[in-house]
């Protein structure tokens, strides 16, 4: 006699929802319903224990599991050598920086295409913006430029020199100078100026994944 002959059809019932079968049915019903899931479920349990000790059969100690593949090796970036003034002048760049206003193009706020596109000088005789009123966005004026001994230096201090030969990297400092490639050179080439600027150990600044 099977346990489930004792059990009440509402008991049943839960059986079958824990187990995600269906309730309907009188019980003779859900009783042959519950036994032949309970005898899937012990055929299922007895295949994955069979393909799992096959799998450990079939396991030899030589094989390498090891990856052999190479470790990845995190290289700095190679950093300018800064005298005490030139630290000075990048902390003030970045200081006027975090504090310089952002340069909106007139009318961005009405149209949606104008606010993705840079700054542009207001032209027009009654331009609320070219008049400097209040509730306008600010202009991009002089006064709003960088301490001098900062100008065109790369965030990291270096002086960028732009190079499209190889031969180019000859007359650059690595010790304050760094490389910046062309747009306009070709993957070849940019190899090639690679390769000789790892030679000469100079940083090269807009150096692409992979090359």
């Amino acid at each position: 006699m099977s346990e489930y002959e004792n059990m009440t059809v509402a008991e049943l019932k839960e059986l079958l929802k824990d187990a995600g079968l269906p309730v309907s049915g009188k019980k003779a019903d859900l009783i042959a319903r519950l036994e032949e899931s309970e005898t899937h479920d012990d055929h299922v349990e007895d295949e994955v224990v069979d393909e799992d000790d096959d799998d450990f059969d079939n396991y030899d100690d030589d094989d390498d599991w090891d990856d052999d593949d190479e470790e990845y090796i995190h290289v700095a970036k190679q950093k300018p050598v800064l005298d005490d003034a030139r630290k000075a002048a990048l902390e003030a760049r970045s200081a006027q920086q975090k504090s310089q206003p952002k340069f909106r193009r007139q009318e961005w706020f009405r149209y949606r295409r104008l606010s993705r596109t840079g700054w542009r000088k207001p032209k027009g005789m009654q331009s609320s913006q070219r008049l400097n009123r209040k509730y306008r966005s600010p202009m991009a004026r002089v006064g709003y430029g960088k301490i001098a001994a900062a100008r065109d230096l790369h965030p990291s201090g270096f002086e960028e020199v732009l190079v499209h030969r190889p031969e180019d990297l000859d007359g650059i400092d690595p010790s304050v100078q760094a490389a910046r490639v062309g747009g306009t050179v070709g993957g070849r080439k940019r190899v090639l100026i690679h390769e000789r600027a790892d030679e000469l150990g100079i940083r090269v600044l807009n150096r692409r994944r992979g090359i």
